[in-house]
């Protein structure tokens, strides 16, 4: 499987604790990220380490290929969504206006960690 290709990071600061490999959003203060829980979240990244709570420096990928915790079967070339914890699934055909961080690389089972090209997109299957 092919690994990361991380073209662009950037440092923000914790709104909370956030764990390695998992899709981030933008909290209410500027430059703060938090755990995107929900397909409809609009990302910003994936976590590139992890932090034990708010007000720490995080490291955010942006712009190329990072890797990312699977929360279930996701099919290479799927849309990727976050979920609860910020893991990524495939988007599904039940819910509208579904916020994508990009597209799954290869074909993943739960709990894997998988290369996911940010992409960041709207969408509907609905």
């Amino acid at each position: 499987m092919a690994g990361p290709n991380n073209i662009l990071t950037k440092t923000f600061v914790s709104g909370a604790a956030i764990a390695k490999s998992v899709i981030v959003m933008f909290d209410s203060a500027d430059d703060t990220v938090i755990v995107a829980t929900a397909n409809t979240d609009l990302p910003i990244g994936i976590s590139v380490e992890a932090v034990d709570g708010a007000g720490e420096r995080i490291e955010i990928g942006l712009i190329g290929i990072f890797d990312l915790k699977a929360a279930g079967a996701i099919t290479r070339a799927d849309y990727v969504v976050a979920t609860t914890g910020g893991e990524g699934v495939a988007g599904t055909g039940t819910t509208a206006k579904q916020q994508a961080i990009g597209i799954a690389m290869a074909g993943v089972a739960d709990d894997d960690i998988f290369p996911c090209l940010i992409t960041r997109s709207q969408f509907d299957l609905a």
